[in-house]
């Protein structure tokens, strides 16, 4: 196999208690990417999108995958990588995982599934590593895998695939820019016991939960006491869309990664489809532009479109 083209779509990480060890893969918005195995050792970027994002190997997220990938393999192939973002660089959906993931998991197709899921993971995190200065995978997990992972460890990597309940995912992405870099840098570098044990259970409930598929006990658990207090001053309204979504039926929600996206869960696509266009209405009457998905949970992560 010479070429490949793949849908890479969007995560939500963090799912707002489990700052970057829980992750979870949607259906909308996605990125398509294709993938030649060439005969030279050149690793060849190109961007046919509106984002400027670079196309030299290593400032690239795809690029820096695949130089890690020909290194460790002593390859005498490269790589020509062509990527359609529609997942918008710092959107807080997994823009730059999806270059990472996209990279990794083509690769490993057309080098004849060489690599485990876990080796696709380590490979991956460099690209997170360039975009963000953290070698991260709540993303890439997700993206990788599918449905909703559960990053119990990326030293060694060790990675939990959970249960993808029957829930519909409302997200909006107002149109602000929140670097994931900045985002970290704000974060209390010390928090208090009793902060962090009330975190400890929160998250402990939410995995139960979608574990069981005990809706009730999910929407308890989708609770921050330590990031989202510091993190929501950076994205407008944020506290108006939650409360409102609360009181139209979601589950629960909060900011997707480092934001300034905002997601919500809802049992019915029908509560998903009025939040979205909630979301959307406040921000129209304050002027900024935004973008809302509805979707299923994706239990499928990176889909193969074609390949030859």
């Amino acid at each position: 196999m010479k070429n490949i083209k793949l849908k890479v779509p969007a995560t939500v990480a963090n799912l707002v208690c489990g700052f970057d060890i829980l992750g979870m893969a949607v259906h909308e918005p996605y990125d398509e990417m294709e993938l030649k195995l060439l005969n030279t050792p050149e690793i060849i970027i190109r961007h046919e999108d509106s984002f400027g994002l670079p196309e030299e190997p290593s400032k690239n997220v795809a690029g820096i995958v695949l130089l890690k990938i020909q290194e460790h393999l002593k390859l005498t192939n490269g790589f020509e990588v062509t990527i359609r973002k529609h997942i918008k660089p710092g959107s807080g959906l997994g823009s730059s995982a999806a270059s990472a993931a996209g990279a990794a998991f083509g690769a490993n197709i057309l080098l004849e599934n060489i690599f485990s899921k876990e080796e696709m993971v380590h490979f991956a995190m460099f690209g997170e590593e360039l975009a963000s200065g953290v070698r991260h995978a709540d993303n890439i997990a997700p993206c990788l895998y599918g449905g909703i992972t559960l990053v119990k460890s990326t030293d060694p990597i060790d990675i939990i695939p959970l249960n993808s309940p029957e829930l519909f995912v409302a997200a909006v992405h107002p149109q602000v820019e929140v670097k994931t870099s900045d985002s970290r840098q704000i974060l209390k570098k010390n928090i208090s016991l009793k902060s962090a044990v009330e975190q400890w259970g929160n998250i402990a409930g939410l995995v139960a939960g979608i574990q069981n598929n005990d809706f009730s006990l999910i929407g308890r658990s989708l609770n921050d006491v330590i990031i989202e207090p510091v993190r929501s001053i950076l994205i407008p309204k944020f506290d108006d869309i939650k409360q409102k979504s609360l009181n139209m039926g979601a589950l629960g929600g909060g900011i997707s990664g480092s934001g300034p996206s905002v997601f919500m869960l809802t049992e019915k696509r029908e509560t998903a489809e009025k939040i979205a266009q909630m979301m959307q209405s406040v921000y129209d009457d304050i002027q900024i532009e935004s973008f809302v998905y509805v979707s299923k949970i994706n239990p499928c992560g990176i889909q193969i479109i074609e390949e030859a």
